[in-house]
């Protein structure tokens, strides 16, 4: 059913509570299917995924590749040189001026919320600024004065809830804003720090301290578990963690921050056990918080998980059938992508329109490290662990002709594939620009392609895809071999 044959016995109306990916795609959808729609978001058109999250971050970590492939030029012939006052060769040492590239970054952040919000203007819907909370479960109020003193109500058919999540804080470690920091306030920071110490080896510690370090930046990354990225991968993560340590980071493994205080100079990391560390600065990045607090959800009968994340089904439904959440705030996968999917999703469902259930095991997510990780799929602990009948092959990226050319010394491709049919059930590509490479596979995943499929597939030579194709011919036998052998 296209949008063209929806028929209504009058016009639909969506109320979006929170404009990040999830909001601003469901809007989107409801306008072009439409309906009646207004968006409310305190912030920005984009919400904390553009504006302090996704967008600036990202934008961080591509000038700190650009940095790292400068540094690293000599290594394919390219070398820098300035001429001093006699004509002899000087080499010149790259510089970063941290309040130009956060004024870029925060400026392109901007842009992309006004982009997004032109569009939704264009598809006919109404923004209002404020914050707002559900009345019931049929209406939102938006305080739009300031102290609260002027209110819209907005009454629709179906409500989408989508407010995001805020990072977490301890007592312990009180962020202040210019030496103890969370992720959204790195970019008020008008010099590169001295030594940043990063509490969290998460997915957000892991990218800020792999970009800082490669800015120039004495780092030192705190994990309470015994390696990085703890739940990823463990090949992927035993890369990311040599190159971090060859690149001249203190990883401090099993070591739990139990406080952080600021000292005259800069900050004092106490470790569980009493030990202590000194830097400029520290980034902490211990998990997020959902904004779920205050906004009338339990009073609309909206069920939530005891850590405050909104139960959703596979398409995006609470417990209250016309309220649907999306993104950060719901008990599914905490990823922008996932979110505008999920926001999408609830629209089409609500409006009548065809529906593809979300599914786990189809959503491709990438770590924006230096290498990227991106995985899709069942991975190889699930074989372990008895989840699947699998069998995974990896193949190292420098055995591949373009790697060679490029300099690429870290990374590989891994495969996984269903023992006895060869379906390609998972994956994991590390290397540069692995979130592009990862396509490919999420398309065999999604499709349920054999490795002998997808070996059929031609390739550019020399590619860095082509590792893919190696790794499924190389799998050839998958589809005859037996438990019983």
């Amino acid at each position: 059913m296209d949008a063209m044959s929806l028929s209504f016995e009058r016009t639909q109306s969506v109320a979006v509570l929170g404009g990040g990916p999830g909001g601003y795609e469901a809007a989107l959808a409801a306008a072009q299917l439409g309906a009646e729609v207004t968006l409310v978001e305190r912030a920005g058109v984009g919400g904390a995924a553009i504006l302090t999250d996704v967008v600036p971050s990202k934008s961080l970590i591509a000038t700190a590749d650009a940095a790292v492939a400068i540094a690293g030029a000599s290594d394919l012939g390219v070398e820098f040189y300035a001429k001093g006052a006699e004509g002899k060769p000087l080499k010149p040492m790259v510089a970063i001026n941290l309040a130009a590239v956060n004024k870029r970054l925060l400026s392109l952040a901007r842009q992309q919320s006004d982009d997004l919000r032109a569009t939704l203007l264009e598809e006919g819907v109404r923004i209002v600024t404020g914050h707002g909370r559900l009345e019931g479960n049929r209406a939102v109020v938006v305080s739009t004065g300031p102290g609260g003193t002027d209110f819209d109500r907005i009454e629709a058919d179906t409500l989408v809830v989508s407010v995001g999540a805020s990072p977490r804080q301890l007592s312990s470690a009180k962020p202040d804003g210019e030496r103890i920091l969370t992720w959204t306030q790195l970019y008020s920071m008008p010099a590169l720090p001295d030594h940043l110490i990063v509490v969290g080896s998460g997915v957000t510690g892991a990218e800020f301290a792999g970009a800082y370090m490669n800015l120039g930046a004495k780092v030192t990354l705190v994990s309470s578990r015994d390696r990085v990225l703890p739940g990823e991968d463990e090949d992927a993560a035993a890369v990311l963690e040599k190159v971090f340590t060859r690149g001249g980071m203190q990883v401090l493994s099993k070591s739990r921050a139990a406080k952080v205080e600021r000292t005259p100079d800069g900050v004092m990391v106490t470790l569980s056990d009493g030990r202590t560390v000194e830097g400029s600065h520290c980034l902490m990045a211990v998990g997020s918080v959902p904004n779920t607090a205050g906004i009338g959800l339990e009073d609309a009968g909206v069920q939530l998980a005891e850590s405050g994340h909104i139960q959703v089904n596979r398409v995006a439904r609470t417990s209250v059938p016309n309220i649907y959440a999306a993104g950060d705030c719901t008990t599914f996968m905490p990823l922008a992508s996932v979110a505008s999917m999920q926001g999408r999703t609830a629209i089409f469902h609500a409006l009548g329109d065809a529906v593809i259930p979300l599914e786990r095991r189809r959503i491709a997510a990438n770590i924006f490290t230096a290498p990227e990780i991106a995985t899709i799929g069942w991975q190889e602990k699930d074989i372990a662990d008895g989840l699947v009948e699998g069998v995974a092959h990896k193949l190292p990226l420098a055995a591949n002709a373009r790697a060679k050319m490029m300099g690429i010394k870290d990374g590989f491709v891994k495969i996984i594939a269903h023992r006895g049919s060869g379906t390609v059930i998972g994956g994991v590509i590390v290397g540069p620009r692995a979130s592009e490479l990862i396509y490919p596979v999420a398309i065999a995943v999604e499709r349920r392609l054999t490795v002998d499929q997808v070996s059929r597939v031609f390739t550019v030579f020399p590619s860095l895809s082509g590792s893919i194709t190696d790794a499924v011919r190389a799998m050839h036998s998958v589809e005859v071999v037996r438990e019983d052998g």
